[in-house]
This record gives structure tokens, C-alpha cells and sequence, in this order.
């Protein structure tokens, strides 16, 4: 029993001489992982945080295809050694068993590293979200919407983050859909909006989510799209909006002037003739002809004269008679004294007049 186990103790070391270099390369191999990129591409990769020292070959085959293994196409390299494997998209078929294996080539011999078996539905990582856009809605609500580069849009769940330069922390909501609204929003800070993706339970059971996107910014002291489409509602609001209410303003009036018109030459005001005699009583103090503009002259041509010589008549006495005409009871003045009458040869009362 001694000579045996003093014999089997060489062998021992030989055995784990010759494979020595297989084992470290088994220890130094942490598995293959292996992504599907937007349905677009994958690319599976192996080795651990320190550099290969070795090159695998990885060969695949799908269970519903021939068992015939085929090797990987393209390799990734990093400063010549094998890091990963390129798959292109037609070399891709899903709800099909994906089989791969490695194998490591160590000092001229090939040594099977291990075999993995995927579901390339479960691999899949979508492309992060693009063309972030916020818009401001009534009671100030917010909404942002996105667009996703993923070929099914209805196999995709989303998650929003964001924040206020006023917040310490960070607030992520699942959203399903693309439209994500923010209740209430305050002018006086700004947010921030990221969105990401991943394929939903109907499609799938991954757990890789997308990158996060380019970030999106609402609000002040912005610089992006957000700041953008904030200043144009509030050009909207504190320039167009009265514009428009004073050109409305202006449109009722006149309307109601041509309805007042309108109006009037339907129904005709009854007029007042007391206002036009006010300038008469007030101004003229009753005087009509000042009122009417007749010149003083023509009124001064239509008033009489009274100035005019009495002429008094008297009745001649009779012939051959000396006594006077007149009664003392009338009390006629007597005649003014003149010169006498020149005769006249055909008068037949030349000798009446005694004297005036």
C-alpha cells in the first residue's frame, strides 16, 4: 500500500502540471453575456475586469436549426485578443433556444470553456428615447412626449425621471405609453426630464433598460427646446392675447356704432325746438330782430316820426260879413298878423279876408 500511494503521488503532479494552463483559463473565463441592440444587432462578450490572456472561439447554433455549430464571424478585438463576437441582424432568430459555447485554445489544444443557452427575446435593450418635447397645457400642467427608435413602439414600457433646480433628489415614474404629464409645474423653477426604455412583459422578461436620453429643460434660466417652446406661450400670453382682446374691444364698438345708426334711421328721434330758441331768450334777451341779424338801420327806418308842422284848417265866413268865423266859446287861438293878400281880379272873395 506504501509502494502504490508512493507512486501515485508523481502521477498526481503530473496530471496537474498538464493542466495547469487549462485550469487557470477555466478560472479566468466568468461566462459570456450577450445583448440584442434595438433588434438591429448583438453582440455577446466575455472575459472579467483584467485583460484575456488567452483567445476563445465561440460557436452558436439554435435548437430548431441543424445541430451543426457555427463560429462567430466577427470577433471584437482588443489589442489583439479576442474580447466578444459580432452578430448582424440577419444571423439573428428570436423565440428560438440560442446555444453558445466557448472554447479556449492554450498551449496548441482547444479546451470547452462552457455553453449557455438564451432566449434572444429576453436579450434585447432598445435604443434610448429621442425627441423630447414639452408643452405647456391649461391650469399650468405640463406634458412631455417622446419618440423611441424601437421598431415596436407596443412592446415597450418607459420610465421618466426628473427634478427642479430646487429638489435634492430625483423623482422616476413607469409610465406606459409616450406622453408623461406633469400636474403643476411652478414658473419660478426650472426642470429637468429624462426618459429611458425596455421591452415590457408581453415581449419579453429582460431586464435591460435603455440609456437614459438626452435631457430636456422647462422652465427658467433653461437653455434648451423647453426654454423654446416656454418663451413662445409666453410671447402668447402677454402679447398676443391683449393685441387680440383689443382688436376684439375695437370690433364690438364699432359694431355698436353702426347698430346706434342703424337704429336712428329706423326710428327717428322726435326733435327738441326748445334748444334753438335758447340763444334768443339767454343771449338776445328776447330781442328778435339782434336774434335774426336785421341791421338797426332797416329797424331804425320802420319806427314812426311824430315831428311833422300842425296844420290847421278853418271854414271861410260869409260874404259882406266883418264878424269873425270863429266863437270865442271855442277858444281858437286869433290868427297870426301877416301881410296882406295881393287881389285878384277873378276871385270873388277878394274883399272877405279883413285880415289874418
Amino acid at each position: 500500500m506504501a509502494a502504490s500511494g508512493a507512486f501515485l503521488v508523481p502521477v498526481l503532479l503530473l496530471l496537474l502540471c498538464g493542466l495547469g494552463p487549462y485550469a487557470a483559463a477555466a478560472d479566468s473565463q466568468p461566462g459570456v453575456e450577450c445583448v440584442l441592440f434595438n433588434e438591429e444587432y448583438m453582440n455577446c462578450t466575455w472575459g472579467n475586469k483584467e485583460m484575456p490572456t488567452v483567445n476563445y472561439s465561440l460557436f452558436y447554433w439554435y435548437k430548431n436549426t441543424s445541430d451543426k455549430a457555427v463560429e462567430c464571424k466577427q470577433y471584437l478585438q482588443h489589442q489583439g485578443v479576442r474580447v466578444g463576437c459580432y452578430f448582424k441582424k440577419n444571423e439573428l432568430i428570436q423565440f428560438q433556444p440560442f446555444h453558445v459555447l466557448i472554447n479556449a485554445s492554450v498551449g496548441g489544444k482547444t479546451l470547452e470553456i462552457s455553453r449557455k443557452h438564451m432566449q434572444l427575446q429576453d436579450l434585447v435593450k432598445p435604443e434610448a428615447p429621442v425627441n423630447l418635447t414639452l408643452h405647456n397645457m391649461s391650469n399650468n400642467q405640463l406634458q412631455l412626449t417622446w419618440a423611441s427608435p424601437y421598431p415596436r413602439n407596443g412592446c415597450l414600457k418607459h420610465a421618466v425621471k426628473y427634478k427642479s433646480n430646487k429638489d435634492t433628489s430625483w423623482t422616476e415614474l413607469s409610465v406606459n405609453g409616450g406622453v408623461f404629464s406633469l400636474p403643476s409645474v411652478d414658473y419660478e423653477k426650472s426642470y429637468t426630464f429624462y426618459v429611458r426604455s425596455k421591452i415590457n412583459s408581453f415581449c419579453g422578461t429582460t431586464q435591460l433598460w435603455s440609456e437614459w436620453s438626452v435631457p430636456v429643460i422647462w422652465g427658467s434660466n433653461s437653455t434648451s427646446k423647453g426654454t423654446v417652446e416656454d418663451l413662445y406661450w409666453f410671447g402668447i400670453r402677454t402679447v398676443l392675447v391683449p393685441i387680440a382682446s383689443c382688436l376684439l374691444l375695437l370690433v364690438l364698438v364699432i359694431l355698436l356704432v353702426r347698430m346706434e345708426r342703424v337704429w336712428v334711421i329706423l326710428m327717428p328721434r322726435i326733435p327738441n325746438p326748445s334748444k334753438n330758441f335758447d340763444e334768443l331768450f339767454i343771449t338776445h334777451n328776447g330781442n328778435f330782430q339782434e336774434w335774426t341779424g336785421v341791421p338797426k338801420d332797416v329797424v331804425e327806418s320802420f319806427k314812426p316820426n311824430y315831428s311833422e308842422n300842425i296844420c290847421y284848417v278853418t271854414e271861410l265866413p260869409p260874404k259882406d260879413s266883418h264878424e269873425p268865423l270863429w266863437d270865442s266859446s271855442n277858444h281858437a287861438p286869433p290868427p297870426m298878423p301877416g301881410p296882406p293878400a295881393a287881389p285878384s281880379e277873378h276871385s270873388p272873395y277878394q274883399n272877405s279876408y279883413g285880415r289874418l
